[in-house]
């Protein structure tokens, strides 16, 4: 019992109702803390009790101030105090010098609690920063007592008055540095067990216990930064579209199945047994009809799903900005997608220039090696002009090299001069040698050998690809071995892809020299926007030996390659058909190498979307199975439309620096599709399956 009293006295003045009472701290009621003697020395009163049962005994407990704190973390209970209707005043971050004085309220975590002895300085931190506390034994000794007991991730609401720190004190590394609240009453909302890991550590646990103590994890400074970015990147795009006349209209997240490149995820339905819907992985056939509907500009921030191999920059359930706008132009799609970027890069800090760098899909290949060029890196240059007729050919016979391919030179920008044992490794590692790239392409990785074998063409060369002293550079061209089919079966496509991973591979390994990845403060350099226009219509699969829509199938085409279209609807099957000729109507939009997004001009006249059906070798029957309601949707007046899906969570991640979107998903999951803190997927019931009429093989080992 220690030195707890029991007073028979209060009991007679109260009608024996049961009454636990702190002298120093709080009075409780039946359990319950009663408002009427939560004042430290407040007289218990003598008149009527409340209304409780009578039956109760009364018992005083006097816990004088130099008790030990309980500590829950220690196998003791701390006892806690209601909110009541105590209102914060104040955000952690927003008290200045200009507050001193001021009767405040503030609420949060102990981020760290510093014990002097008659002094306590506690950092309470909210989601908007830290502000220091100080508790005064001599100024409030029931405070100061209470505060003994607090601990890390404690949630507290503090009374007291801004002070103006000494000068000395100042602490120049955060906003409130120049001010302190010296508390005058103190009430601890809520405890915390040991938090496996702190807010506010430096050194940070594997990511398996980020994502498993999620709720902790967000409280980091870094996360509370990347959330709040999205935020304020979101707002800043719907109020740009909004004052731009989009409106936002929900579409079904329980829709049916249609083939879209992903695997689905599949709901099964109760009340109509071996029938599913499927998780949209776009609002694509949804949108369209909108325009089929008479909305003319709708938009939505929109959760879609795909079943797919997870990459550092997928996820299976993604947001993206999706937009459809009817009777537009290539350019009405290209000023509001830039219009919006605009937005959400300011609401970030930073000011874009537009319009966009635009490049057709035949130049980026050719240019770059990918749909996706990284611009903050130099193109690769096809060198042929700068020889002459009789140094090409010796060079090309020499090197075993096809003089009716380019002939690529590659460079890294400010590389610098590396070893022969590295210039010999060149190629073999990283995606390019992943990819095959050694067996189809012939390198020249010694520019000394090159200059002293052909010296007039050294010095061309380089002029003409404006190669500088400290740049990394070497040559590619396409192997010439008629007598190996792929080989020879390589066209400009191939080889220029296969260059292209060589030149990120080389890029990636030499950051820290070229420093091109860097943030340079330049909004010019550091974020370099591009769209990439007049994609292939259609795109050759190996496997089963026919063309396919390279996008979806409603994506229109130029009208100038209709005739091409036309005079060759039947050739599905032949990879020499003009078909891989013919060109979308679809574009991309790319921000340094990743693709922020993809849209097109739709489709909207039955006779053509008919002719597409043809040329994929798809029957009328067929396609009404796929996609019968859209189609007969076709049938009632369909307006030009058109638009684009950019994705939210790869913007935000750009903005952060971040490198993955686990780090600006609010609740992501892991590489293997799992929510590691709420343990999902899990097993369902035996009787939830059989309502769905579902049973479950499990696989053999």
């Amino acid at each position: 019992m220690g030195d707890l009293k029991r007073t028979p006295t209060v009991g007679a003045q109260i009608g024996l109702t049961n009454a636990v009472v702190d002298m120093g701290h709080r009075l409780f009621w039946g359990g319950c803390r009663s408002p009427e003697f939560s004042e430290p020395g407040r007289k218990i009163p003598t008149g009527p009790p409340p209304s409780l049962p009578v039956a109760w005994i009364v018992t005083v407990y006097n816990l004088p101030f130099s008790s030990p704190p309980y500590d829950p973390r220690k196998g003791h209970k701390t006892l806690l105090d209601f909110l009541g209707d105590l209102r914060r005043t104040h955000m952690c971050s927003a008290l200045r010098s200009s507050d001193a004085g001021k009767k405040t309220v503030l609420m949060g975590w102990v981020g760290r609690r510093r014990d002097l002895g008659s002094l306590i300085f506690i950092d309470l931190r909210d989601r908007t920063g830290v502000t220091q506390v100080v508790v005064n034994r001599e100024l409030n000794p029931s405070a100061h007592g209470k505060a003994e007991a607090l601990r890390n991730e404690y949630v507290i609401a503090v009374v007291g008055t801004v002070k103006q720190r000494e000068p000395a004190t100042f602490n120049r590394n955060i906003p409130t540095g120049e001010v302190e609240l010296v508390v005058d009453e103190l009430r601890i909302l809520n405890e915390s067990k040991q938090p496996p890991f702190l807010p506010g550590e430096t050194v940070l646990p594997n990511e398996e216990m980020r994502l498993k103590y999620r709720y902790i994890d967000l409280r980091r400074d870094a996360m509370q930064f990347n959330i709040q970015m999205r935020h304020k990147v979101s707002k800043a795009i719907r109020d740009y579209l909004c004052a731009q006349g989009f409106l936002d209209i929900e579409t079904p997240f329980m829709t049916r199945s249609t083939p879209e490149g992903a695997r689905d995820y599949l709901v099964p339905s109760r009340v109509q047994p071996g029938s599913f819907y499927a998780l949209p992985q776009s609002p694509q056939m949804f949108k369209q009809i909108l325009m089929i509907s008479g909305f003319d500009k709708y938009f939505q921030i929109v959760r879609c799903f795909r079943d797919e191999d997870f990459r550092a920059d997928r996820q299976a359930e993604f947001t993206q900005i999706d937009l459809e706008m009817s009777y537009p132009q290539l350019d009405t799609v290209y000023t509001v997608v830039e219009g919006f970027l605009t937005a959400a890069f300011k609401a970030a800090g930073h000011e874009i220039q537009t319009p966009f760098l635009r490049m057709t899909y035949d130049e980026a290949i050719r240019l770059y090696g990918n749909d996706k060029p990284d611009m903050r890196l130099p193109a690769m240059v096809d060198v042929r002009e700068a020889f002459l007729a009789e140094e090409l050919e010796e060079f090309t016979t020499k090197f075993r090299i096809r003089k009716e391919l380019p002939l690529q030179l590659i460079r890294i920008s400010k590389a610098g001069d590396i070893s022969g044992t590295e210039r010999r490794t060149i190629g073999t590692q990283g995606a390019y040698q992943h990819v095959g790239g050694p067996n189809f392409v012939q390198l020249m990785t010694d520019p000394k050998r090159f200059a002293k074998d052909y010296p007039a063409a050294s010095e061309r060369v380089l002029q003409f690809a404006k190669v500088e002293p400290d740049d990394l550079w070497l040559l590619a061209g396409a192997l010439n071995k008629p007598e190996i089919a792929a080989v020879a079966d390589q066209n400009l496509q191939h080889f220029c892809e296969k260059c292209g991973y060589l030149r990120l591979d080389l890029a990636q390994k030499y950051a820290e020299k070229h420093g091109a990845f860097k943030k340079s403060g330049d909004v010019a350099k550091d974020f370099r926007f591009l769209w990439v226009t007049d994609f292939p219509m259609f795109a050759w699969e190996k496997d089963e030996k026919r063309w396919h829509p390279a996008h979806h199938p409603f994506t229109s085409l130029h009208e100038e390659d209709m005739p091409k279209l036309e005079a060759h609807l039947d050739s599905v099957s032949d990879p020499k058909s003009p078909l891989g000729e013919i060109r979308a109507l679809a574009y991309d939009v790319v921000l340094n190498g990743t693709e922020l997004g993809s849209g097109s001009i739709r489709i909207h006249r039955q006779d053509i979307q008919r002719k597409i059906f043809q040329a994929l070798g798809m029957s009328d029957e067929e396609a009404r199975a796929r996609f019968g309601f859209f189609l007969e949707a076709l049938e009632y007046g369909t307006p030009p439309h058109g638009g684009i899906a950019l994705g939210l969570d790869r913007i935000v991640m750009i903005l952060a620096g971040a490198e993955s979107l686990r780090e600006v998903i609010p609740f992501p999951k892991t590489a293997r599709a799992v929510d590691l803190m709420v343990d999902a997927p899990t097993p369902v019931s035996d009787a939830q399956l059989r309502d769905l009429g579902i049973q479950v093989r499990k696989q053999k080992d």
